[in-house]
């Protein structure tokens, strides 16, 4: 199948060092690493935007703001993503726009910090249980309660902060996305699921940001759908999804439909922390009119834009 308009999701692996460091030069390596993939999509003659993980990032902010809170105040966690959003695309794009003239391309870079909303009434806001930064000891922990943050004992590990996860409903910066790709730029946005944001009043008139977390790869199948994307690709450090992973009939899945890995989903066999928000969001964007859905590891997406043998390929 021929794409024209693709939207690449980055896993978290993509921005720090093989052992999970995220020194500045370990991310600015990976990083430079993960632009040459990409370079090559874009030498396919694709339109390509780019979205991305901020989990490390994130947290090395919240530990941060830790260490600091006797000083300053710690900024709210729709600072956090908004910051790393723009540290991430400004890295991004430098080494894109590197890979990009190295091969001869016309096209550049341009990084957009971008918002998302959610409601204001879902139900993640009234509990909220998306784990995010260190452990820390109940003493320390109860500083940050005493804050308004929610901490939860997790046993000999100790405390641990949880925040509300709600459902990503638009990406609010989609039509400056759109007019960014058809001026011929590689956009990169919606970092870490993007900003998000409540609706307190008319024609998005009341935007304002929440303590909040949306999954990634959630949001970027509703910015490939509100973009008219031909492909989701969701780049991750394998290279197809697997089934029955871990024991001795595990397999990697290539070609499938919605409804067979509906049915595997069902299964329990995808793990809610890892594997199972990328299978529902290839599944989302597919049921909601998408024409393929990619799920492979970041060596393969070139080959995963424009062929049907390369990663787990989602199709209706």
């Amino acid at each position: 199948m021929t794409s024209h308009r693709v939207v690449i999701a980055l896993g978290g692996n993509a921005m720090t060092g093989p052992d999970g460091a995220a020194t500045p030069e370990a991310q600015r390596n990976a990083i430079r690493e993960a632009a040459g993939h990409i370079a090559e999509v874009v030498a396919g003659g694709v339109e390509v935007v780019l979205t991305h993980g901020n989990g490390p990032q994130v947290g090395n902010l919240l530990v941060k703001n830790e260490l600091a809170a006797h000083v300053v105040p710690p900024v709210p966690l729709d600072w956090c993503v908004a910051q790393t959003q723009a540290t991430i695309a400004f890295t991004l794009t430098d080494e894109l726009d590197a890979a990009l003239a190295a091969r001869d391309l016309p096209q550049r870079t341009a990084g957009l910090v971008t918002r998302t909303l959610v409601d204001v009434d879902d139900p993640g806001f009234r509990e909220p249980s998306k784990p995010i930064g260190r452990f820390l000891p109940r003493e320390e922990a109860e500083r940050f309660v005493a804050l308004g943050q929610i901490w939860e004992d997790r046993g000999e590990k100790g405390w641990r902060r949880v925040v509300a996860s709600p459902e990503p409903r638009s990406v609010v910066d989609s039509p400056a996305i759109r007019a960014l790709g058809a001026a011929g730029y590689v956009v990169v946005c919606a970092g870490g699921g993007g900003i998000p944001v409540t609706d307190d009043g008319r024609d998005g008139a009341g935007l304002r940001g929440v303590e909040a977390v949306i999954d990634k790869d959630l949001t970027a199948a509703i910015l490939a759908r509100e973009l008219d994307a031909d492909t989701l690709v969701i780049a991750t450090d394998v290279p197809n999804v697997m089934i029955d992973f871990g024991a001795p009939s595990q397999r990697p899945l290539g070609p499938v439909t919605v409804a067979e890995l509906r049915e595997h989903a069902a299964a329990g066999q995808f793990a809610r922390g890892s594997m199972g928000p990328k299978v529902e969001a290839a599944l989302r964007f597919v049921e909601g009119g998408g024409s393929r859905a990619v799920i492979t590891s970041l060596q393969h997406i070139a080959d995963a834009v424009g062929r049907d043998d390369a990663g787990t390929v989602i199709t209706a």
